[in-house]
């Protein structure tokens, strides 16, 4: 089982910077959650193939993460669609680092 991938790890990055810089916290959010699914699906691949272990139990697992990872990458295409990012730069669009600043302004 290979896990698809429609935000690369690079992606991912920049989405947790650029909300980090205008304090927008859920699409970062949502994006750490997708690296770490990315990090337990690799960590359950290798412990299903490691002699004696129980693959079973570690396909549930792998499968669950599998799951999980693609509902997060469509919830986060969702928001980022939503709040209107370029989804070739990744960059928040401009109302929203507007809006944050006004916040930081009060």
């Amino acid at each position: 089982m290979i896990l698809q991938k429609r935000f690369s790890d690079q992606e991912l990055e920049q989405i947790i910077e650029e909300s980090a810089i205008y304090m927008c916290a859920c699409p970062a959010q949502v994006a750490v959650q997708l690296r770490t699914l990315r990090e337990l699906f690799r960590y359950q691949t290798s412990c299903e193939i490691e002699p004696g272990n129980d693959g079973a139990v570690h396909q549930v697992i792998g499968m669950a993460t599998f799951e999980a990872h693609a509902l997060m990458e469509t919830c986060l295409e969702k928001i980022l669609a939503l709040e209107g990012w370029d989804r070739t730069t990744l960059k928040m669009p401009e109302g929203l680092r507007c809006k944050r600043a006004q916040l930081l302004d009060l």
